[in-house]
């Protein structure tokens, strides 16, 4: 079970690895504890001691510079020593080299591995087979999850509309593939959202779409139709190359959003989008510059919401606790 992984025996969070399965009152918990970090950045001096001592380690077998940038400042923001390791695309597989990449990083006695791989589940993995002290956060695994851009981008919807219960959220893009949406929609709906849609076209949705608790649209201008919160997903440059869809100024037209589109939705409805954006292609660049998006604030709040994983996971205080309740 996923969340024997994630807690020790005290019911305390020992991995962050996905959002399944955890309740309301933690991720509010997540929150409550970034909010909490949030006025650090905004000190002159931008750390507080509560890992100190500890090293974190940053294991990229998969290039993302913003999300590697965010987690090292989040860790040195907590006093933590950092190590950056990124792995080459062929140490990925999983089994003896990629054990073996663990078990020599572990002999540096280290505390926690944050991990990003193209394979789904290796996080999982890494968890199950770590030793008893060490904790792990997916950084984000293959089309599975990315927990912490979830609860971030939920962190910077509450901080802008407050009362998850009456908003109406939007996610376009391509959700087949996007380990973001499939986060984003679990935390929605386990914090009460009161609808949560998808907008895609149908190459670009899974099967079993409505299974996971949206409302399906294939024409934009329906989809944004009083939605209270846009989130835009990356388009992966290969989709175009293969069967998906027949090319990017095809995508704008159809579900691109521009200024137009965006009168669709709620007078103050924000826009938010996980990166890089692709200018030109989901979005315009006079909507991502615009007074509706809320994209720099998604990154600023990512220190934020990962130094509360980070702290909760590490110091094994009541914050990182169950309640009873998941």
């Amino acid at each position: 079970m996923i969340n024997d992984i994630q807690f020790d025996a005290a019911g305390r969070l020992r991995h962050f690895l996905t959002i399944q399965g955890l309740s309301r009152e933690l991720l509010v918990r997540i929150m409550n504890t970034a909010e909490s970090f949030a006025s650090v950045t905004e000190q002159q001096v931008k750390k507080v001691p509560l890992l100190r001592g500890k090293t974190v380690v940053n294991l990229f077998f998969e290039n993302s510079t913003r999300t590697r940038t965010t987690f090292e400042l989040a860790a040195k923001r907590l006093s933590a020593d950092v190590l950056n390791v990124n792995i080459a695309t062929s140490a990925t597989s999983k089994g003896e080299s990629l054990l073996d990449t663990i078990r020599n990083i572990e002999a540096m006695q280290v505390d926690m591995f944050v991990v990003r791989h193209a394979e789904s589940g290796a996080a999982h993995f890494i968890a199950r087979h770590v030793a008893p002290h060490i904790s792990v956060i997916n950084g984000g695994d293959g089309s599975h999850s990315h927990p912490t851009q979830a609860m971030l981008d939920m962190f910077t919807i509450r901080r802008v509309k407050g009362d998850f219960t009456r908003l109406k959220v939007a996610i376009v893009g391509d959700i087949m593939h996007s380990r973001v949406a499939r986060s984003e929609i679990i935390a929605l709906n386990t914090l009460g959202a009161a609808q949560v849609r998808v907008v895609a076209p149908k190459t670009l949705l899974p099967a079993d779409a409505e299974a996971l608790g949206v409302e399906v649209f294939h024409d934009l201008d329906r989809g944004l139709e009083g939605v209270d919160v846009i989130m835009m997903l990356r388009l992966q440059k290969e989709r175009m190359s293969g069967a998906f869809l027949p090319n990017e100024h095809e995508y704008l037209d159809c579900f691109g959003l521009t200024e137009e589109r965006l009168g669709m939705a709620k007078s103050d409805a924000i826009v938010m989008h996980p990166g890089p954006i692709n200018r030109g292609v989901e979005i315009d660049s006079k909507v991502a510059d615009g007074p509706s998006s809320v994209v720099l604030q998604q990154v600023s709040n990512g220190i934020a919401v990962r130094m509360a994983v980070m702290s909760m996971l590490l110091r094994g205080s009541d914050e990182g606790t169950i309640g009873g309740s998941v």
